[in-house]
């Protein structure tokens, strides 16, 4: 097995996990259609992938399989966080007023980095699959190799926020309407509810 082996291993691995819609990637496509934020944003989400790819790969996940505990506190306060920005985003498509992609409520960075850390680092999912399963696919590659594998992994992540922050672009002529934006706002919030919903579910 050579380097380059390793190397694709960990991004298609990774890539098939992350493509998933998710709220922390609904989040990205937001920030990149309304231009705000988006270089912070996407590095942000890039090297938390990267600390928990090298987590997984070198031995956490034995951890949060030893304290269950961990990740039950985390898909406790995850759902709260959700539920919170999913009924906020609700509201926002009651308002009279709504944005378009030329105007609307600008967001302050140090608040865009707290919701984008909240949607990354407490969301239980990105234990399961970032720490843990990368973490048990990684033991199939021989010990010199495994850095190569993390190193492909943490490489998909950051090609897809950069493609989300930055490609959402593209979709700006079919956000040109306040209507569009309420469509959105609209969206999302039922899908935070719903994974909210879900997180509560599967931890009883």
């Amino acid at each position: 097995m050579s380097f380059i082996t390793s190397f694709f291993s960990g991004f298609a691995l990774s890539a098939s996990l992350i493509v998933a819609i998710g709220a922390q990637n609904l989040f990205v496509l937001r920030q990149g259609l309304k231009k705000e934020h988006v270089g912070p944003i996407v590095l942000f989400c890039g090297f938390s992938d990267a600390i928990l790819i090298i987590a997984g790969v070198s031995g956490m996940g034995a951890l949060l399989e030893a304290f269950p505990q961990i990740a039950k506190g985390f898909t406790l306060a995850g759902a709260g966080f959700l539920f919170w920005y999913g009924l906020r985003t609700l509201r926002q498509v009651t308002l009279s007023e709504s944005m378009t992609v030329t105007q609307g409520a600008s967001v302050a960075l140090s608040k865009a980095l707290t919701s984008v850390a909240a949607f990354t680092w407490l969301n239980p999912h990105v234990y399961l699959d970032t720490v843990l399963l990368m973490g048990a696919a990684s033991t199939a590659q021989p010990l010199p190799l495994r850095p190569f594998f993390a190193a492909g992994a943490a490489s998909a992540s950051f090609l897809w926020f950069g493609a989300l922050g930055y490609g959402a672009r593209f979709l700006q002529p079919i956000f040109a309407t306040p209507k569009s934006w309420k469509v959105l706002d609209l969206v999302i919030g039922c899908v935070m509810l719903f994974l909210a919903t879900l997180l509560l579910v599967q931890d009883l």
